[in-house]
């Protein structure tokens, strides 16, 4: 059944999350669904990402370890939410969210326990909680698409900040109510302050940009030559060329990733963390250390052509290692400041 938001604005987090055209669901579905015969052993999973992509996961946890898997699907910021909503009340042992952000707001409120040393140890620190409360699982980079029959690699921008040039005009797509475009606006004011991120979105909005509603319409249309470049998470182009029984060098659209240290090449993660509820569960601890085992973190670079965050798991094919990428230094556990990324997005005019 559906998971029932009972009061949207029952705190500032909720209000923020749930800002009536700023979250993006995409494909994302809001049924619970069983992984595995009930039994003794048995957790809940609020999943913010997609069942599509992360069932095939649980089901190979649940013929491993014989720990049955509810999982409850939404957005990842549907899920923060509903958490922060439940509080103490919440059924869920475990969140699987989309990005560092939501795992941050909800880790302000203290709902997690933290991870043991032995756990979060294999994740490099720049994609864990520097409390140990949660950890990544995986990770993606922001990059500009672009069709290479429209734009040269000699006219790429060397900083994102550079597509408000009035040479981009009306040539740039964008998602607005993309979680992964608000995490990239939120870095911006982190890394620059909101002034910048102000002037960044004026600049963005006043150059005419193809709005569309997430990563995937982006590059089809980069793709089709309809956009000559937009903003995307990575993967995206991994997934199309899997689709189409092609390899990611052979599509029209390449990726262009930002160096030295712009906001544009922030790196991101999806990850877990557990709640307090489940702190002596070992059902619960064994389903985050099958995510950063070696079949998870092969699973992730292999089928959704995400970054592996655990050393010895090759990464995916067609980009750059991890550790090559120039990423900002921005630390993650920064990225919970969503409800004023939202204001800043909606007082720029980029949504309605």
């Amino acid at each position: 059944m559906p998971i029932p938001l009972r009061r949207a604005t029952a705190t500032m987090i909720a209000a923020g999350l749930l800002s009536v055209g700023l979250v993006a669901c995409g494909a994302e579905d809001e049924a619970g669904t069983e992984t595995g015969a009930a039994g003794d052993k048995q957790i809940t999973v609020y999943s913010g990402r997609n069942e599509q992509l992360v069932k095939p996961l649980l089901e190979k946890f649940t013929a491993q370890t014989g720990i049955a898997v509810q999982a409850r699907y939404a957005s990842t910021a549907q899920l923060a939410a509903q958490l922060v909503e439940e509080g103490d009340r919440s059924p869920a042992d475990v969140f699987l969210a989309q990005d560092a952000g939501a795992l941050g707001a909800v880790s302000k409120r203290e709902m997690f326990t933290a991870l043991p040393a032995a756990t979060v140890d294999k994740v490099p620190a720049t994609y864990r909680a520097g409390n140990s409360h949660w950890v990544g699982v995986s990770a993606r980079a922001r990059v500009l698409a672009y069709n290479a029959d429209k734009v040269t690699e000699a006219e790429l921008p060397a900083s994102v900040f550079e597509l408000t040039d009035p040479k981009w005009k009306g040539k740039v797509g964008v998602a607005p109510t993309n979680a992964s475009f608000q995490a990239f606006v939120t870095a911006i004011t982190v890394q620059h302050g909101e002034a910048r991120a102000k002037e960044f979105l004026a600049g963005l909005k006043a150059n005419d940009p193809q709005i569309r509603d997430g990563n995937g319409k982006i590059l089809e249309d980069v793709i089709a030559g309809t956009v000559p470049v937009g903003l995307i998470n990575h993967y995206y182009l991994g997934e199309v060329a899997k689709e189409q029984g092609a390899t990611v060098d052979s599509l029209k659209a390449k990726l262009h990733f930002f160096a030295g240290g712009d906001t544009g090449g922030l790196v991101n993660v999806a990850g877990v963390g557990v709640l307090k509820r489940a702190a002596d569960n070992p059902d619960a601890q064994a389903f985050v250390d099958y995510l950063l085992g070696p079949e998870a973190q092969a699973y992730f670079a292999e089928q959704t052509f995400e970054y592996p965050v655990v050393d010895g798991v090759t990464g995916p094919a067609g980009v750059p290692a991890l550790a090559e990428l120039q990423v900002p230094q921005i630390d993650l556990n920064d990225l919970d400041g969503l409800e004023s990324t939202i204001t800043l997005i909606k007082d720029s005019g980029l949504v309605p």
